[in-house]
């Protein structure tokens, strides 16, 4: 989503804007802008587009200042446009930027507009400018022009906010929407992300839900939704600027999917002790806490929904343990029954993704009793939300297209499988098996990435295609609507998939020469079945890809393609699977000539509804 930067020095922040913005260009946008305070004047440029085009403009036009804020815009009141690009001002008074939504913008704009105030954008942000600059007219105290505004604020919001009057102070908000403080010495920055500061600091905190912050260059001053002063405690950020960055690699998805055998074996580390799983991994009180639960419930979005789709047939199947898995945005509003003695499972891989949030929220108020998230992001809503958290531990993921997010994410759930199961009829014998397991992941897949170039190869035939079809059968259906969601992602080619034994019931009729069917066909007790809904898109001229195991005889039909997998167990295979998908999407949309990276209309890290 939308990437807020802002800054209070004693040298010029304009450099240091600029790179932050840069920073969170893998969270999707559509233009960018920043303000200066210099002599009690607000300078501000926005430009259409890249922040690179921000930057020329700059170089051109330059202008500096001590303070400063900027931002990158992902459309969502009003098109992509100059006029809608942030920071927006009040009568060269008051200047804002906003990531979120202002549900009531409407009922405040009319208001507004009947007190003079004239609007030169379609944002809901803008009437934020205009309301603080109201209050400043009533209160004359930029701090209490503040409070009184966003109390009138229905919605989201991370606001970084500065006023002409008062040229050392920067003010932060955070409602909803993440917003940290970078500490430096003798100066202060803002930011949607840690990432985007890391070249200026390690240094960070962090702040809640309803604070809003004063910041000068020698004080911070923290108020929390009830007003009173509080202190946040400063947290040394374990990434780096280096870590974030694409090497020698081509696009930032290819360095992160060449990154999932370290990623995993982060993800194992320091969780077992004499090859049994620890639960002292999940949180101080996970033992006392998975003693009392009878079922599973996980929320997610996206790619954290498929992994939760998996984690279902592993939960039910190993373990037998009763779950289910609902799409965030949809559980929150569609009044379900929850049972108390449930855990409640959020994943996500940024932990401030709105819907998941508001669903977590939403079971709380439905009377959960306990909540575990797994996440990427230390600090995030979602953990301090969260009785139990296990860390995915999976690095910087800048891509939009979540690779190695996934992968860990699906570790982490077949910890979690481990440690719920032994309550359960997960035997001491499978949890041993399935523990191994997890430790030859980062060997298969690197055998699987030595496969690159014949699934770059295999890549040329989509060159032409615009539209293509997914199947799996039990746990890597959901695989393969991972893959299709991929395919749709980044190479912007239609693609949807299916559990194969639904063909018959519909899809079928798209099957012909021009629709590529690729299919996940590990050795599994379901293969039989597979290789006939394999047959039936087979017999009516379909073009088969198979991504099967090794171990298995190929298939000799004209019209279909062997791609071989290492051979992998069937528990641990879901995860192997998947990254020859992520491979072939890459290479799909590298061919079309697609922005990998940024695709089109996606954000990284979704924090409105």
């Amino acid at each position: 989503m939308c990437g807020i930067v802002g800054g209070v020095a004693q040298r010029n922040v304009v450099p240091i804007l600029i790179e932050g913005l840069k920073r969170l260009e893998y969270r999707g946008y559509d233009s960018a802008g920043l303000a200066v305070i210099n002599n009690k004047e607000i300078f501000r440029k926005r430009e259409l587009g890249k922040v690179k085009g921000l930057e020329e403009m700059l170089k051109a036009d330059p202008v500096s200042g001590t303070i400063g804020i900027a931002h990158t815009r992902w459309a969502t009141h009003g098109v992509p446009s100059t006029a809608n690009a942030h920071p927006h001002i009040c009568r060269n008074k008051v200047v804002v930027v906003h990531n979120g939504i202002i549900e009531n913008h409407e009922k405040l704009k009319t208001k507004l507009i009947g007190d003079g105030f004239e609007f030169t954008s379609q944002t809901d942000t803008e009437v934020i400018a205009h309301e603080i600059y109201a209050a400043l007219e009533t209160t004359g105290n930029f701090i209490d022009a503040v409070k009184q505004s966003i109390a009138k604020l229905e919605g989201a919001y991370a606001l970084g906010i500065m006023c002409a009057d008062y040229p050392d102070t920067l003010i932060a908000c955070r409602k909803g929407s993440p917003l940290v403080i970078g500490v430096g010495i003798g100066e202060y920055f803002i930011a949607s992300d840690v990432a985007a500061l890391l070249p200026v600091t390690q240094r960070f905190m962090y702040l809640d839900d309803g604070d809003l912050a004063v910041i000068r260059t020698n004080e911070v001053i923290i108020y929390d939704k009830t007003g009173h002063a509080v202190v946040r405690p400063v947290k040394e950020s374990q990434l780096t600027a280096e870590a974030a960055e694409k090497g020698e690699y081509r696009h930032y998805m290819l360095k992160e999917i060449y990154e999932q055998p370290f990623a995993i074996s982060q993800t194992l580390e320091g969780r077992f002790i004499n090859q049994q799983l620890q639960e002292s991994a999940f949180g101080y009180n996970a033992t006392a806490i998975f003693d009392d639960i009878k079922a599973i419930l996980i929320l997610a979005c996206g790619t954290s929904y498929h992994a939760g789709l998996v984690a279902r047939y592993w939960f039910e199947e190993l373990a037998r343990v009763p779950c289910n898995i609902e799409v965030a945005s949809e559980f929150r509003y569609r009044h379900p029954v929850l049972a108390k003695d449930t855990l409640v499972v959020t994943i996500s891989q940024s932990g401030e993704t709105a819907d998941t949030l508001a669903a977590l929220q939403e079971a709380k108020k439905l009377g959960a009793k306990y909540s575990l998230t797994i996440c990427n992001v230390p600090e995030s809503s979602l953990v301090r939300e969260s009785d139990l958290v296990l860390m995915t531990r999976a690095g910087p993921e800048i891509g939009v297209a979540s690779t190695k997010a996934f992968t860990t994410q699906l570790t982490t759930l077949m910890l979690l499988v481990i440690a719920v199961g032994r309550r359960f009829e997960l035997s001491q014998e499978l949890e041993k098996k399935l523990s191994a397991q997890l430790f030859t992941l980062p060997g298969k897949i690197e055998k699987v990435l030595q496969l690159d170039n014949q699934i770059k190869a295999l890549s040329e035939q989509f060159a032409e295609k615009e539209h293509a079809l997914f199947l799996g059968r039990g746990t890597h259906y959901p695989i393969a609507l991972e893959g299709a969601l991929k395919l749709k992602e980044i190479s912007y080619i239609h693609a949807e998939a299916y559990p194969a034994g639904e063909l018959k019931h519909g899809p079928l009729a798209l099957i012909d020469a021009d629709m590529p069917v690729i299919t996940v066909a590990p050795n599994n007790n379901l293969l039989e079945k597979l290789k006939s809904n394999m047959q039936e898109v087979s017999a009516r001229g379909g073009h088969l890809i198979v991504f099967m195991d090794e171990t298995l005889s190929a298939v000799s039909e004209s019209n279909i393609q062997i791609l071989k997998i290492p051979q992998v167990e069937n528990e641990i295979s879901p995860i192997v699977y998947t990254v020859p998908l992520q491979l072939l999407s890459y290479h799909v949309a590298v061919l079309k000539g697609t922005d990998v990276d940024q695709p089109r209309n996606l954000a990284k890290s979704v924090t409105v509804e």
